[in-house]
């Protein structure tokens, strides 16, 4: 069981890791595709969370207001990428399917965040600027699993 405590502890130490500047790895296509499936996490798992006691779908709202530029940016760079790939046509329809797999892979929730805690993190991320907190969120949260976020299990 997490400590109310313990869980806020970690998401403040999160806040801190995220708003140090750092080089984010990978190049345009791999963040751009980070930072969209970060969105769609959030998008997917508020919409879970909206009739329970953390609803963050206003959190979630003032994320998406704060970074547009960034969220657009990166669906427009992914898409891009996919049209250099596929073509123009097939840009769309990979980027249709690769945005239904993201949403049907939070589906069911985020594997080991509750909702007061993606609360926490879309709270949070909307307080950051740029696109490098993006993906060391997106790193953290969708790509290196609970086992790089033991704070959350104290």
């Amino acid at each position: 069981m997490r400590s109310s405590k313990g869980v806020a502890a970690g998401l403040a130490a999160l806040s801190l890791l995220l708003a140090l500047p750092t080089a984010a790895a990978g190049n345009g296509a791999d963040q751009a595709e980070k930072i969209r499936r970060l969105d769609i996490m959030l998008m997917v798992t508020g919409l879970r969370c909206r009739t329970t006691a953390d609803n963050f779908q206003s959190d979630y709202g003032r994320f998406t207001r704060a970074h547009l530029g960034t969220l657009n940016a990166a669906s427009d760079s992914l898409k891009a990428d996919l049209s250099r790939r596929f073509g123009a046509a097939g840009a769309n329809r990979a980027l249709d399917r690769l945005s239904t797999q993201m949403a049907n892979q939070y589906g069911q929730g985020h594997p080991w965040l509750n909702c007061g805690q993606l609360k926490q993190v879309a709270r949070s991320l909307a307080d950051m600027r740029g696109s490098a907190p993006l993906v060391e969120a997106a790193d953290a949260l969708l790509e290196r699993g609970p086992q790089r976020l033991a704070w959350l299990r104290k």
